[in-house]
């Protein structure tokens, strides 16, 4: 995916976010994320937004906590999610391409861009089902987002990241999710990992259904029944509750 069709997802589902969290009570609890207030929902996306443009332009820094986030009042919201938005974008299209610190070694400063973009498309999900309020996320999009998540779990350093990942581990046992249109993706657990293609095969555990609504369900914004799941629903319960970001 191009940088400018990342910006461009970023800026939309941070319109988006501000829209659904918009008079939101600020101590209003979150259903998908049941430990933190709206507050320190808001409070999360602008400070992860700031947090990565000062990683790119500066370097690594601790990874901050949502609840020392200040977002302001209500009222505030959009203009501070839009300039965090920005700032991520300012330094990205600064960067020229120099390599820059990510948790898996030196890569382009568009890593950010992306690992945001897609952070704040599924805490847009969070925020309008916490209103009630329509969300809607591109099929590129959700697809870019599915595919950037396989890359994270089968990154060989992301277990020192996590060990709970570890339990992805297996024996050969393979996972299909197939949406609606275009290429699906074919997980395999293996003694050394995950492994992944952009494939549509036999598997022994099928999820289908809308790109979007497979996006949900992997990041378990939605439960499993909104697709349709074939062969091992065992197999498919453990994936879902061992990938718990």
């Amino acid at each position: 995916m191009d940088t400018a069709r990342l910006v461009q997802g970023l800026h939309e589902h941070t319109a988006g976010f501000a829209k659904a969290v918009a008079n939101a009570d600020p101590a209003a609890r979150v259903p998908t994320c049941p430990e933190w207030p709206m507050r320190v929902l808001v409070g999360h996306i602008g400070q992860a937004h700031r947090w990565a443009a000062d990683i790119v332009r500066t370097g690594p820094s601790p990874v901050p906590d949502p609840f020392d986030a200040d977002p302001g009042s209500p009222g505030k919201w959009p203009d501070w999610l839009h300039e965090g938005a920005a700032d991520l974008t300012d330094a990205v299209l600064s960067a020229a391409g120099s390599p820059v610190w990510t948790f898996f070694g030196p890569g382009p400063a568009t890593f950010w861009l992306r690992r945001m973009l897609h952070d704040t498309t599924v805490h847009h999900a969070d925020a309008a089902l916490a209103t009630d309020t329509a969300f809607e996320v591109a099929p590129d999009l959700a697809a870019d987002a599915i595919s950037e998540w396989l890359e994270v779990l089968s990154d060989p350093v992301t277990p020192t990241l996590k060990p709970a990942f570890s339990a992805l581990r297996g024996t050969g046992q393979t996972l299909q999710l197939r949406p609606d249109t275009g290429p699906g993706w074919l997980i395999t657990r293996t003694p050394d990992g995950v492994r992944w293609a952009r494939a549509t095969s036999t598997a022994d555990v099928t999820l289908a259904g809308p790109v979007g609504q497979l996006l949900l369900v992997l990041t378990r914004r939605l439960p499993a029944s909104q697709v349709t799941i074939t062969g091992d629903h065992a197999l498919a319960d453990h994936w879902l509750t061992h990938t718990a970001a």
